[in-house]
This record gives structure tokens, C-alpha cells and sequence, in this order.
């Protein structure tokens, strides 16, 4: 498993009790693992943990929900900031 799937899961688990082996592609809003609030805890766990800036305009579902999508999210925000954890 990638590093940055490893933090997210590890993440989601220890924040939201996100089951281990949750699909990469599961909605957490839909799946009720997270609501508006737990959105907020997330990207705020992203700027503080890969010290990058998520934009208003970048909370939307398809940055957000799911593993999938909040890894390449992460990636792309990390490589256009120049560095990576």
C-alpha cells in the first residue's frame, strides 16, 4: 500500500472508525462515515499534515470522498506545492 493511502486510512480509522478494509472507492459521505463537520476535521488534517492550502473551491466530493480521491488529491496538491511527505 502507497504511503499516502497507508496515512489516510490510518486517519480515517483513528478519527471516523473507518473500517481497515474499506474500498478505496466507497463514498464516506454515503457510506455515513463522515458528515459536513468531518469534512472540515479532514482538510484540516491535509494542510496540517502535507502543508499545503485546500482551497474553498477544491471541497467537493470529487477531491474528498473516498480514499481514492482524497490520495490523488493529496498527490496533486502535494507535487503543485514542490514537495512530498
Amino acid at each position: 500500500m502507497p504511503a499516502t493511502e497507508f496515512r489516510v486510512r490510518a486517519f480515517l480509522a483513528e478519527t471516523f472508525a473507518a473500517p481497515e478494509d474499506l474500498d478505496p472507492g466507497q463514498s464516506l459521505l454515503e457510506g455515513g462515515l463522515i458528515d459536513s463537520f468531518g469534512v472540515l476535521t479532514l482538510v484540516t488534517w491535509i494542510e496540517e499534515t502535507w502543508e499545503v492550502v485546500v482551497d474553498d473551491d477544491e471541497v467537493i466530493p470529487e477531491n474528498l470522498d473516498g480514499i481514492a480521491r482524497l490520495v490523488d488529491f493529496i498527490e496533486h496538491k502535494t507535487a503543485d506545492a514542490g514537495h512530498r511527505h
